[in-house]
């Protein structure tokens, strides 16, 4: 079945056609590994493995590479400001690669727990300081950059089609300016391929201008070529990317390389959380840990995303993601008793729901339909036949259908249950100290809790 993709950069679904038959490149920009990554952030690599499976399931080989930026972000996106790395080391007394190491493994740990799958190939910015030096001389040589007191700059001037993911206008640019000055720019929105260092700069590299480090849209430009090769497949990120990084990505690689890089452009929208948006300062920039300490499986979550479809915004709330664990479990205690019944389904009518499946994932990765699919795939007579397809839809939907067992009994002592009872009141009143304790005296008696959307639900451990 053919695969359609919407192409950012034509704004239009599209037949998938591969550069290489059965062989896929895909880029994803990763991780600048500073901090905890946020539900918002893994949402955007559900979206880079549902791709990925969906490529897999149509018989495709799928090279992935995703980068680790552990140097050369700055506060501001237009080269102004505080290096993130370095901002961190500072306020956490540690070294950038310290910060980078940790929070590389984070990322790494959070991948795995939302089954999402490593990437074939994961480079490190650090590693690949020679290549982007190479091509940032390559731009200068062509006249496509020039030097500055500060750095070395892409003259966007010089690429008549810049603008053309996002459509920014660069007269507007020049006039109103949502961009910050900077003296040293000719244009407003040239962007910097390599930044001079202060001394005091913890991160810096010997260069042909001096010792600096290079600009955070020059690294994913190196490694992807470095990986893929000049021409590749699909290019993947939110939704924020497209006006600033990716942007300059497709300057400063087809000024370089003289042709177009990449065929497919792919981005997925924001995480909305309560309506509005995620902020570190409005204390709503959950992490895995903070879905896990609520007494959610990070199974939940993928299957929470996965309801909507990559390119609409997705609105997280605490209820929204209980509802989905209600589903999922109901849909888990569905297929457990497919799982235990003898076979008995014709295959005309395994076939037509198989179809369906692959028609709504070929479709431009439309995974609720998917979902819908399988949810009316398992209100058929039991059977093991049923169970047997669900479990090859799962290699799509990775929400270990494969692991479904049969509802856990428990006889319950009433010291036990009384004390769950008072977690829950705490948890309604938002004490959430008090609920930890209660949760952590109750495991000492031998039992497991986990919050539902109607209450509560206890185990023996």
């Amino acid at each position: 079945m053919q695969l359609r993709v919407y192409n950012t950069l034509t704004r239009q679904k599209e037949d998938f056609v591969p550069i290489k038959p059965n062989q896929v490149g895909v880029y994803t920009c990763g991780p600048t590994v500073y901090k905890y990554a946020t539900i918002g952030n893994m949402r955007a690599y559900i979206f880079m493995d549902e791709l990925r499976r969906v490529l897999e399931y149509d018989g495709f080989k799928v090279k992935q590479v995703m980068n680790i930026t552990d140097v050369g972000h700055l506060v501001s996106d237009a080269d102004d400001g505080e290096d993130k790395m370095e901002k961190s080391a500072h306020e956490m007394g540690k070294t950038p690669l310290e910060i980078a190491d940790f929070y590389t493994k984070q990322f790494m740990r959070d991948l795995d727990a939302l089954n999402i799958k490593r990437p074939t190939v994961c480079p490190k910015a650090t590693d690949n300081i020679a290549e982007m030096i190479d091509i940032v001389q390559a731009l200068l040589d062509k006249g496509f950059a020039y030097e500055t007191e500060d750095g070395i700059y892409f003259s966007v001037e010089k690429f008549p089609s810049y603008g053309k993911l996002s459509g920014v206008n660069l007269d507007e640019q020049r006039h109103g300016a949502r961009v910050e000055v900077n003296d040293f720019k000719r244009h407003p929105i040239d962007f910097a391929l390599w930044k001079k260092a202060q001394p005091n700069h913890l991160q810096q590299w010997d260069s042909p201008w001096g010792k600096g480090f290079p600009g955070w849209h020059i690294e994913c430009t190196a490694m992807s070529k470095k990986y893929l090769g000049e021409v590749f497949d699909i290019h993947t990120g939110g939704v924020d990317h497209i006006p600033i990084h990716h942007e300059n990505e497709i300057a400063q690689a087809e000024c370089w390389l003289g042709h177009k890089a990449v065929n497919y452009w792919m981005h997925n929208e924001f995480m909305l959380i309560d309506g509005g948006k995620m902020s570190k300062s409005l204390g709503n920039a959950y992490t895995l840990d903070d879905v896990t300490a609520r007494g959610f499986r990070p199974v939940e979550l993928r299957y929470f995303c996965l309801n909507v479809q990559y390119r609409q915004k997705i609105n997280f709330t605490w209820d929204g993601l209980a509802s989905a664990k209600t589903a999922y479990d109901k849909l888990c205690l569905q297929l457990w008793a497919h799982k235990n019944s003898p076979a008995g389904t014709d295959q005309q009518t395994l076939d037509d729901y198989r179809n369906k499946f692959e028609a709504a994932i070929n479709d431009d990765l439309n995974v609720p339909l998917a979902l819908g699919v399988l949810w009316s795939l398992v209100k058929l007579p039991k059977s093991k036949d049923v169970y047997a397809l669900a479990l090859q839809m799962d290699k799509v939907f990775a929400l270990d259908l494969d692991k479904v067992s049969a509802p856990k009994q428990a006889d319950v002592p009433d010291e036990v249950r009384a004390l769950a009872d008072t977690r829950l009141a705490a948890r309604k009143a938002k004490n959430w100290a008090e609920s930890d304790r209660l949760r952590n005296l109750i495991a000492d008696m031998g039992y497991a809790v986990r919050d539902t959307a109607t209450g509560y639900e206890l185990t023996k451990k």
